[in-house]
């Protein structure tokens, strides 16, 4: 196969692929929110299980305050 055929081969199937891409997610470039949508999800399930660790830290730290004053 002589590398021109090769060549319009690879240009072919990337165009096919673009194609294909396009007609699946309906834009050209990256969908950006898509990706961050559940990135931003993931974020605040972090920040939510922070914060339960240092409320559930803060309601040890005062029971043993109060074990340790009796």
């Amino acid at each position: 196969m002589s590398l021109g055929k090769l060549l319009v081969l690879v240009l072919g199937l990337a165009a096919v692929a673009f194609s294909v891409r396009l007609a699946l997610t309906g834009t050209a470039g990256r969908d950006t929110e898509a990706h961050s949508r559940p990135r931003r999800q993931l974020d605040n399930v972090r920040e939510k299980a922070k914060d339960l660790e240092r409320q559930n830290q803060n309601a040890a730290d005062d029971l043993a305050r109060r074990v340790g004053e009796q």
